[in-house]
């Protein structure tokens, strides 16, 4: 029985050691130089979900050391969410959408008239979330705004890769389009929306959908920190934020190698630029380029970034880096000019944050009408820690009300 007590203590030890070897390798390689910025509220909060982000990350580094569960099924189980109880105000129903798996909200109240259509496209770097992660936010949605809402539980990478995730947000929203009349909604009052890697997913089926005679037009676009491209890791809000919560700089490159080719052997040439060779660059630059940021975003500090040599190899592994289904920023104007309505919801201390701003300057070149809502004590996913107990922040419930403000003013 000594025996037994003498080796369950050791694989304990062996266990805990382990764990914190993991959590150590982690903050080297995935959390490099976490930092909290003084201007967020709240910031002991932040430091918390900081530290069961970095402990969620250790445990499925060490669990697929042990070959138990990969990093990625580690994290989207724990990161997945419950479904949640029944809300008497709401008619909840799972459908597909073009054999897309579709969660849908309708509110039980008797409307007066035909009501907006919200599709949302969830975030998570199209590896991570799901209908269920998002669940509190399309609720909240359906209830303020009296819409029918869609939740799209589109396919992840690296199991799918691009443009799997957006295809299925693609054809779900073009059944809905198509079938509109079966939900009490109006075709002139059809919304895509999406947060983060969702943000991504809307502006690359917006842009597709202008061009449709066929469909009923969009009446406009929600972007929530969208991603937007991946030419330039370096822009002003890059470097500043690289390494503030809920997204760092090296992840947010994981991602989209993943997403793309599920293939992330190449994150350090995407964080130093020489991912894309000097033409391509220099073609895009109009549209990604520091220049086209507000100086008032720059004062945090920003050191212009010297560029490497694109190595060959790597070019080739990602040629797709530069496709508008990828990098809604490189549509031609002929695109961008025939987009609905927008509203663009940025993050102060979000990696992302120039990717909104320079889209919003993109916009509004090409004459497209843009409510943009700044975030000044933001951060990237503040939005979906809305009712998230003891760790919601009042900031993200102020960016869900501006949502909220906007569709009820459509």
């Amino acid at each position: 029985m000594a025996f037994f007590y003498i080796l369950l203590v050791i694989l304990l030890v062996t266990f805990i050691v382990s764990f914190i070897l993991a959590v150590i390798r982690t903050i080297q390689f995935d959390y490099s130089n976490p930092s909290i910025p003084p201007g967020v509220n709240h910031e002991g909060k932040l430091r918390i979900i900081l530290a069961s982000v970095i402990s969620i990350s250790a445990m499925g580094r060490l669990l697929e050391m042990m070959g138990v569960f990969s990093q990625i099924a580690f994290t989207r189980y724990v990161c997945a969410g419950q479904r949640l109880p029944p809300d008497p105000r709401l008619r909840v129903s799972e459908v597909a959408f073009a054999r897309v798996p579709v969660r849908l909200y309708r509110p039980r109240v008797p409307p007066a008239g035909l009501r907006a259509g919200t599709i949302f496209f969830h975030g998570g770097g199209w590896l991570y979330g799901s209908v269920d992660s998002h669940e509190k936010i399309c609720r909240y949605l359906a209830r303020e705004t009296d819409s029918v809402v869609v939740s799209v539980g589109y396919r992840l990478a690296p199991e799918h890769k691009y443009p799997a995730a957006y295809e299925d947000c693609l054809n779900a929203t073009v059944h809905f389009m198509k079938n509109i009349e079966h939900y009490g909604v109006d075709p002139a009052r059809i919304i895509v929306s999406g947060d983060s890697a969702g943000g991504n997913l809307a502006a690359a089926v917006s842009q597709t959908l202008a061009s449709r005679p066929d469909l009923p037009k969009l009446r406009a676009q929600i972007l929530i920190y969208p991603g937007l491209q991946v030419l330039d890791f370096n822009l002003p809000s890059y470097q500043q934020n690289r390494g503030v919560p809920l997204l760092f700089q090296e992840c947010a490159a994981f991602c989209v190698l993943q997403y793309l080719n599920g293939d992330a052997s190449h994150v350090e040439e995407v964080l130093e630029g020489s991912h894309i060779p000097a033409d391509i660059r220099l073609k895009y630059r109009k549209w990604v380029s520091p220049d086209n940021i507000p100086e008032q975003f720059k004062v945090r500090g920003y050191k212009p970034h010297v560029l490497l040599e694109c190595a060959t190899e790597v070019y080739e592994a990602g040629k797709r880096f530069c496709e508008p289904n990828l990098c809604p920023l490189l549509a031609e104007d002929a695109v961008v000019q025939q987009l609905p309505e927008t509203f663009i919801l940025t993050c102060e201390y979000d990696m992302l944050r120039d990717d909104g701003l320079l889209y919003k300057k993109r916009l509004e070149d090409s004459g497209v009408p843009v409510t943009w809502y700044h975030l000044e004590d933001g951060f990237h996913g503040i939005i979906s820690l809305h009712d998230y107990s003891v760790f919601s922040f009042p900031a993200g419930k102020r960016g869900l009300d501006s949502i909220v403000n906007f569709i009820r003013g459509l």
